[in-house]
């Protein structure tokens, strides 16, 4: 538990630094981390950013250098969440908002599909600061007292957690009135996935989603984070999007799901240096 104390200790001193100069040190950060990943590492983002974007070698460099830099003042920015809570709005610009809060005034909740681009910790407590109730799927961490932290902050900004293994407990929120957050974006096991079209390649993606808005018959929504040169945060929001319930389940949620990957595709497109290139993306396929 001594991660725990260290992280708060660290949030303390760093929420006491003026806006501008933690975001320095973020960037200090983030060009430290890039010199110390391996080069596999670096070496797979650059091959996956080609196949992607085809664009040259020095563009897929930079791009991938920019995707890793960008952690630095994104780890600030969570450890600044007590100052973030204080005015979101100084932060945080939602656009489309009202697309959600129309959408779940029936009260039946939603979902909303997001990915790993821009700082998508900061995204779900952004809805949560605006009065939406979210609850966030998480991944427990290899430390418990990071586990404890992160969690911590994330209820801090208004956040309801449960973890990827709490599937009842998503369905009873979603009962309740509850938008559930879902970040889509990475390899999954190929029993649970379906190998979709993504920037052209058969890619194996996660269907639930779908899944959970259509046996539960809940809108869908995308939401996507770009963050500006300044520092300022926009948080694009679209849908509702429904999925349609023939007697095929399986081809519903395998329509709904290639839909939103394209639209995935679309934001990375548009923001190719906010998305996590580093991860693995096509993984299962080529080991299968």
């Amino acid at each position: 538990m001594v991660s725990y104390y260290l992280l708060k200790a660290i949030s303390a001193i760093v929420c006491l630094l003026p806006r501008g100069f933690a975001e320095v040190l973020g960037l200090g950060l983030g060009n430290f981390a890039w010199l110390v990943i391996p080069r596999k590492r670096k070496v797979l983002a650059h091959d996956q950013i080609v196949a992607c974007l085809g664009v040259t070698d020095e563009e897929a460099e930079r791009i991938a250098k920019a995707s890793v830099v960008r952690f630095g003042p994104m780890l600030f920015e969570v450890l600044r969440f007590p100052v973030i809570k204080k005015d979101p709005q100084a932060y945080v610009r939602i656009e489309g908002l009202e697309k959600l809060q129309q959408g779940m005034a029936e009260g039946r909740g939603a979902v909303i599909a997001s990915a790993h681009s821009g700082n998508w910790e900061l995204m779900g407590g952004a809805f949560a600061m605006a009065g939406i109730p979210l609850v966030g799927v998480a991944m427990k961490q290899k430390s418990s007292g990071s586990d404890r932290f992160i969690n911590e902050y994330r209820t801090l900004i208004g956040m309801h957690i449960t973890y990827k293994t709490g599937v009842r407990e998503m369905f009873d929120m979603l009962k309740k009135g509850w938008a559930i957050g879902l970040i889509m974006d990475q390899d999954t096991n190929r029993h649970d996935g379906l190998v979709l079209d993504f920037f052209g390649q058969p890619t194996n993606c996660t269907p639930g989603a779908a899944s959970m808005a259509r046996f539960q018959d809940v809108p869908i929504f995308t939401s996507f984070m770009h963050r500006d040169a300044q520092g300022r945060h926009t948080l694009f929001v679209e849908g509702p999007f429904h999925v349609e319930k023939t007697k095929d389940k399986r081809e519903d949620v395998r329509q709904m799901t290639q839909f939103l990957t394209h639209e995935i595709e679309k934001h990375v497109r548009r923001y190719p240096e906010e998305w996590f290139w580093l991860h693995d993306r096509w993984k299962s396929i080529r080991e299968e």
